[in-house]
């Protein structure tokens, strides 16, 4: 008998061990189990699943009872590897119980991991050649366990063809909405994060932390010209004319913008842009040259160029996926 009740439904299997951490795994239900049609119907189906069935120690002071074993994992369309705080200090060899929940996992599954979960993908190979982060305190030690692994440590989460890998906790939002976002359009994740209260998109590109101290309250940011921008994405955008919204030399406008948001003005721009394309394309029926006039691509063949890059397929590809989901 299926573990998963709704075969309509994208199967999504979260592994859990002891010292989960009990914020990873909230997020994966929550933000999953969101996600809504256009009908109000769920769009995907959650289980939680532990090595050994029975009481799982949390890094809280409670333990929560894991009914479902391993087997998820093998009918899961999606599996997803949560962290342990029993495991920040991780070895080359994993549990015997956890190696053999990991074999179930059918060739092709989509898998990822919040945080030092990643520890686990690298342990059975999963990550071997590809791109991977984890939390910036533990990308090292990665590394050094696995030198197979290509880590990059300054990033919010990795996509590497079916593996998915996030730095640490809150990470695992950014890489949860990413996920809704590829598999339902940029509506559904976007309502997802408004009903999470959360930022509907973090490029996966933007840097895990901020190195150099966040501005005083007192200082200049550039929140006003960001906003601003978001209002005007349809007009050619300059640094100049940015940094004039904050009174600010280009150059200052430029060091700060970065410090702020973890890339460049005009890397935000372009990710703006891009994002108010998908959503003209999923929500609108305009035709392609007009919305790359509306999101300020100016032509449709700079839309087409942005959006292969950054989701590798053209316009009208990526509006007739989302047309067949809707």
């Amino acid at each position: 008998m299926s573990v998963f009740r709704h075969p309509g439904r994208h199967k999504v299997a979260v592994l859990v061990r002891h010292g989960m951490l009990v914020m990873e795994l909230g997020i994966v239900q929550r933000l999953f189990g969101q996600a809504r049609s256009a009908e109000g119907e769920r769009l995907y189906e959650v289980v939680t699943c532990t090595p050994e069935p029975g009481p799982v120690r949390t890094d809280a002071d409670f333990v929560i009872p894991i009914a479902q074993g391993p087997e998820a994992v093998a009918e899961a369309d999606t599996v997803v590897v949560t962290a342990s705080s029993a495991e920040y200090e991780p070895t080359r060899s994993l549990s015997p119980p956890v190696a053999r929940s990991m074999e179930l996992v059918r060739p092709g599954t989509r898998i990822a991991s919040i945080c030092t979960g990643a520890f686990v993908l690298a342990a059975v190979g999963l990550l071997d050649g590809r791109r991977a982060t984890t939390h910036w305190r533990s990308t090292d030690e990665l590394q050094r366990a696995y030198p197979r692994v290509r880590i990059d440590p300054d990033v919010l989460y990795t996509e590497d063809g079916d593996v998915f890998t996030s730095a640490g906790v809150a990470s695992g939002i950014d890489l949860c909405l990413h996920l809704i976002r590829r598999d339902f359009g940029a509506a559904v994740a976007n309502e997802v994060a408004r009903g999470t209260v959360v930022s509907p998109h973090r490029e996966g590109g933007q840097a895990q932390f901020i190195r150099r101290p966040v501005p005083e309250p007192r200082s200049s940011s550039t929140s006003a010209a960001r906003a601003w921008a978001l209002e005007h994405l349809h007009r050619p955008l300059t640094l100049r004319e940015l940094a004039a919204k904050e009174s600010m030399s280009t150059r200052t406008f430029t060091r700060r913008f970065r410090d702020e948001v973890g890339m460049s003005a005009v890397q935000w721009l372009t990710q703006q842009r891009v994002e108010r394309a998908r959503q003209l394309l999923e929500e609108s029926e305009l035709p392609i040259d007009r919305i790359a006039t509306e999101a300020g691509f100016g032509t449709a063949a700079s839309l087409r160029q942005h959006l292969q890059s950054a989701l590798g397929v053209s316009p009208s590809a990526y509006r007739s996926t989302f047309r067949r989901s809707a």
